[in-house]
């Protein structure tokens, strides 16, 4: 490894650097590694941290421990059908690296990418080892598309005296003050904490967004499973109604809690739960919403009845012999939609944020990115040579954004790389290898 100042960086040549440490960048480092193809994995912490670091106590996966499959590495324990715990993920995830010895660079920030004259990528780094500049023909982005919690912009304007914390920073009911909670967005993050707030006693306000819900189990097995029998997740997102719209799609909360059951927001607002609309503005303790609530929960549970048509279809099709099929009724119905809400009358002494994150890719000053800031790719291949994207939502079909998808993913991007170093020989050998890179870590 050359050595550096902090006047001078270091300087590396290496084939392919991937951008991120988490199990999508760890995916296609396996794949590479498989096909001999030197490269480096930089992380800014530590391989998948995000699931010890944002994850609240009480968390479990939605999806089945038998979705949990990574290239090389699958799920082995002894309940297929349960949902691991925040801890047992991150034990599972831990294990990983392991088992084939990524060149991973972890504690090393990305901090810049731009295209190289005449091709290939210039990648700026900062960490332990102080700035280093990695030289690649190919560079992944797998850092996920949720970076930065979104927050609406007046929050500022509420009562100091309320704590607000966005959904990646609650941990348990016992770090807040007491009082009551008020908990916007009611996605898999926004409603898995307003149950655990709910279980644990407190008092528990929720804003509805519009997300749908699913049931856990239907005619004698997890839902998710039925899914992915009928192929549900293995379907290109270019084959869906909309194409590539279903990207913006909110997942259907559900939870895999005490073995996995349904979260049903009407049941906790007949045991006591008060639920609002969309959240719409506030300042000081007074907040307003729209008159959404109603339309909200009959939408969600539209789709989860439409779910268990679609299951109820693909049993007759099949000639399964199954449980009978049923239908959600509703088990509480609200009088009114409420459209405001004072919370220091209320006893409300926090506020989470649970609606949504936005891609931050601002290190990356390539042509690439929407409006948004979203990149434009196709399954994870951008319109830039030699650039690609992994781990994100959608990216090719609606198992990407799960452990089940992840590996097909990497897969295809991986295979894109070995073909151009089939069509380059040179590829393979850099004159500074992330082996040194990796060694010198």
């Amino acid at each position: 490894m050359t050595q550096h100042t902090d006047r001078h960086p270091a300087r590396h040549e290496v084939p392919v650097a991937v951008v991120g440490g988490g199990q999508a960048g760890l995916s296609v480092s396996w794949y590479l590694q498989d096909a001999g193809i030197e490269h480096v994995v930089l992380e800014a912490a530590t391989a998948a941290h995000e699931w010890a670091d944002t994850r609240w106590d009480s968390f479990t996966l939605v999806t089945p421990n038998w979705h949990c499959r990574l290239p090389g590495y699958v799920y082995d324990g002894d309940d297929p059908d349960g949902f691991m715990t925040r801890d047992e993920v991150v034990a599972w995830l831990g294990g990983y690296a392991a088992t084939f010895d990524p060149p991973l660079v972890e504690h090393t920030r990305v901090t810049r990418l731009t295209e190289r004259e005449g091709g290939g990528f210039v990648v700026t780094s900062d960490g332990v080892r102080g700035p280093e500049t990695w030289e690649a023909e190919h560079v992944v982005l797998a850092t996920g598309g949720y970076h930065v919690p979104i927050v609406p912009p007046w929050a500022p304007a509420l009562d100091p005296a309320i704590t607000q914390l966005e959904s990646a920073a609650y941990k348990n009911p016992e770090q807040l003050a007491d009082g009551a909670v008020l908990v916007v967005g009611s996605g898999q993050s926004g409603a898995q904490i307003a149950e655990d707030l709910h279980l644990a006693g407190r008092t528990v306000h929720l804003a509805l967004g519009d997300a749908p819900r699913v049931a856990r189990t239907y005619r004698g097995r997890d839902s998710m499973t039925w899914l992915s029998d009928m192929g549900l997740y293995d379907t290109p997102v270019a084959q869906y109604p909309g194409g590539a719209t279903a990207r913006e799609k909110t997942n259907h909360y559900v939870t895999g809690r005490d073995g996995g059951r349904d979260i049903d927001l009407r049941q906790f607002a007949a045991e006591g739960m008060r639920l609002y609309g969309m959240l719409e503005a506030g300042r000081g303790t007074d907040l307003a919403f729209l008159p959404t609530m109603t339309e909200a929960l009959d939408k969600a549970d539209a789709v989860y009845n439409s779910i268990c048509r679609d299951i109820d279809r693909h049993i007759a099709e099949s000639g399964i012999e199954a449980p009978p099929a049923s239908r959600y009724e509703p088990t509480w119905v609200p009088d009114v939609d409420p459209l405001a809400l004072d919370l220091a009358a209320e006893g409300i002494t926090t506020v989470i944020w649970a609606i949504g994150y936005r891609p931050d890719y601002r290190f990356a000053q390539v042509g690439v990115f929407d409006g948004t800031g979203r990149p434009m790719h196709t399954r994870g291949v951008t319109s830039v040579p030699g650039l690609y994207v992994l781990g994100l939502p959608w990216l090719h079909t609606w198992g990407s954004g799960r452990f089940l998808g992840i590996a097909r993913d990497a897969e295809h991007v991986a295979g894109c790389i070995t073909g151009a170093a089939h069509a380059r020989p040179g590829l393979g050998a850099a004159r500074r290898s992330a082996d040194d890179a990796h060694a010198a870590g």
